[in-house]
C-alpha cells in the first residue's frame, strides 16, 4: 500500500525545526508493510497545500498530513482538507467536551480559539490524543483513498501514531497480508565486510528479504517478511535471523531500534559495572551518547574532556614523558588516559579516545582520522588503532561509537 507523507509548517521550510516526525512515521509505516514512496513539506499556505494534495492523490493510496491542527489562523490543515474533499467542517461535540476536560484538569479555562480544533471534515474518524488538544483523524474519500491528519508536535504525533493510526490502518488493510521487519545492529564490521559474510543468504533470499544499511557508525541488517499474520511473519524472520547470527552473531549488539548506548547500558546494569570516559578528539560525544539513555546515572560515573595535554597530565595523570615521547595521539597516551580516568573515577571500566578529527592537524606519520582508543578494566588494558577517512563530524561519531563497542567487548570478559 503506497503512502505519501505531507508535512506542513513554514517553520520546517525555514529550517527552524527538525522534522523528526517524518522519520518516526516512515520507519513505523515501512516496518508494518506500508510503502512510503513520497514525502513533501508545505508551508502554511492553503493554495500550495491544495496543490500538494492534488499531486499526492494521483500516486498514493494513503496520504498522511502532519501539523496545522492547532487553534491559530496559521493552522489550516483541517479546513484545506475539507475544501479539497468538497466537504464542510462539522463540530465534534465529543472532542469539544474532551478539550474542555483537558483544560479543566490543568486548572485552566479553554480559550475561545481552541474551539476551532473541534471542527473536523464531515465523515472523519477521530483519533484520540491524550497529550494535546488537537485530534488526529482519518477520512476516506469517495475514490477509496485514505487521508490521515496528525497533530504536529512530535510527542502528539507519536501518541496518535502508535495508539490510534496504526491500529486503524492494520484493521483496514489486514486482508492484504502483513509485512513485518526486524533490524539487527552490528558493530566492528564495514558494510562490505558484512555483505561478504552474508553473501549466500542475501543471494538466496525470497521471503524474508535481507537488506544492509550503513548508518551513524554502525551496520544495520533489516529482515523483512510477508505473511498472512504477524505470527507467521515473526516465524519466518526468526528462521532467517538464526542463519544470520550463525555468521555474524559476535558483531550483533542490539535489535530493532535499540541504540549502542542502550545496549551498553543494559550490559553494564546486568553486570553491576560502572564506566568512565576520558575523551580528547570526541569532546565528550561518547559520554553524551551514553547519557541519552534514561537511567544512565546508574552506571556512568563521569567523564573528562581532556582536550589539552595539560588536562591529560594534571587531571588524568598521563606522564609528561609519555606525552613528550609519543605525543597525545598514541597508543601509549590512550592507555594512560584510560587507566587514569578509571583510577580517578573509581569505576570498573575506563575508556579513552584520542586522535586527530581534522580537517587539519595531521602529518605524514599521523594523518587526519588517526584515532587511538583504550579500555582499562581489572583484567588489564586493551588498545586499538583506528583510521578513518571522513569529515570531522563523522570521525568523531565513529570514534565514539567504536569506544562504546570496545567497552561492551571488555565488559563481557
Amino acid at each position: 500500500m503506497d503512502v505519501e507523507i505531507i508535512s506542513t509548517g513554514t517553520e520546517l521550510l525555514l529550517g527552524d525545526i527538525l522534522n523528526t516526525s517524518f522519520q518516526l512515521l516512515s520507519r513505523t509505516l515501512n516496518d508494518a508493510g506500508f510503502s512510503v514512496l513520497y514525502q513533501s513539506t508545505v508551508g502554511d499556505n492553503q493554495k500550495r497545500l491544495l496543490a500538494a494534495l492534488s499531486i499526492a492523490q494521483t500516486r498514493a493510496q494513503i496520504i498522511i498530513l502532519t501539523g496545522g491542527l492547532g487553534p491559530t489562523r496559521g493552522d489550516i490543515t483541517a479546513q484545506t482538507v475539507a475544501d479539497f474533499l468538497g466537504r464542510p467542517l462539522v463540530l465534534s461535540e465529543e472532542w469539544l467536551k474532551k478539550m474542555e476536560a483537558y483544560f479543566a484538569s490543568r486548572g485552566l479555562v479553554m480559550s475561545p480559539n481552541n474551539r476551532k480544533q473541534a471542527y473536523v471534515p464531515e465523515g472523519a474518524v477521530i483519533f484520540n490524543n491524550d497529550v494535546g488538544t488537537a485530534p488526529g483523524m482519518a477520512i476516506e474519500t469517495n475514490g477509496g483513498k485514505v487521508l490521515i491528519l496528525l497533530p504536529g508536535p512530535p510527542e502528539e504525533t507519536k501518541f496518535v501514531l502508535e495508539n490510534e493510526m496504526m491500529p486503524y490502518l492494520r484493521q483496514k488493510f489486514q486482508s492484504q497480508g502483513i509485512i513485518h521487519s526486524r533490524i539487527l545492529h552490528l558493530k566492528g564490521l564495514t558494510e562490505s565486510m558484512t555483505a561478504e559474510k552474508l553473501d549466500d543468504i542475501i543471494m538466496a533470499q525470497t521471503n524474508p528479504t535481507v537488506a544492509l544499511y550503513a548508518r551513524r557508525g554502525e551496520i544495520l541488517v533489516r529482515i523483512t517478511a510477508k505473511a498472512a499474520s504477524l505470527e507467521d511473519c515473526m516465524a519466518l524472520i526468526h528462521n532467517e535471523e538464526t542463519k544470520i547470527r550463525a555468521k555474524v552473531g559476535e558483531y550483533i549488539y542490539g535489535t530493532d531500534y535499540e541504540t549502542l548506548g542502550e545496549a551498553l547500558g543494559k550490559l553494564l546494569r546486568a553486570k553491576g559495572m560502572t564506566i568512565a570516559f576520558a575523551e580528547s578528539c570526541t569532546g565528550g560525544l561518547a559520554s553524551s551518547l551514553v547519557t541519552d539513555v534514561p537511567g544512565s546515572s546508574e552506571y556512568l560515573i563521569g567523564s573528562v574532556v581532556s582536550y589539552t595535554n595539560q588536562v591529560k597530565h594534571e587531571i588524568l595523570g598521563v606522564p609528561q614523558e609519555t606525552l613528550d615521547t609519543y605525543t597525545a595521539v598514541s597508543k601509549e597516551t590512550a592507555i594512560a588516559m584510560a587507566e587514569g580516568v578509571r583510577r580517578l573515577m573509581r569505576s570498573d571500566i575506563g575508556v579513552s579516545i584520542t586522535g586527530i578529527a581534522g580537517p587539519t592537524g595531521g602529518s605524514p606519520d599521523k594523518p587526519v582520522g588517526l584515532v587511538y582508543e583504550a579500555c582499562a578494566t581489572k583484567h588489564g588494558t586493551v588498545v586499538q588503532e583506528l583510521r578513518y577517512r571522513a569529515s570531522r563530524t563523522t570521525v568523531k561519531l565513529r570514534a565514539a561509537m567504536n569506544a562504546m563497542a570496545l567497552a561492551m567487548d571488555e565488559a563481557k570478559k
